[in-house]
């Protein structure tokens, strides 16, 4: 018999079992980002932490391995681009302002 259609279902499972042990999981095993995090991670009750942010500073989680998800290629493709951003806005809070270590976009 000819399948007619296929439907493929990533990431029901999250196989986070490789990260550091500081990274919070939900009841699930994905991993908690931004708000969703517990306010005792956050750097101040009144400041959450950005949307893709883990519990570790400067770790940020996208796509199927991210607690509340859409599980979507195209989603994760988006929160990809967008925890680039996030990873450079971490990078100047290190350095405090931008130096030249970085090439600007031209």
């Amino acid at each position: 018999m000819t399948a007619r259609g296929l439907f493929l279902l990533l990431g029901a499972d999250p196989h986070c079992a490789w990260l550091p042990a500081g990274i919070e999981l939900d009841p699930c095993g994905f991993v908690l980002t931004g708000p969703d995090l517990p306010v005792r991670v956050w750097r101040t009750p009144a400041e959450p932490p950005d949307a893709l942010a883990t519990s570790i500073p400067g770790v940020f989680a996208v796509g199927d391995v991210r607690s509340g998800s859409m599980k979507r290629v195209a989603s994760a493709s988006g929160e990809g681009a967008a925890a680039v951003s996030m990873v450079h806005a971490y990078l100047d809070s290190l350095q405090g302002v931008r130096g030249d270590s970085r090439p600007s976009a031209l």
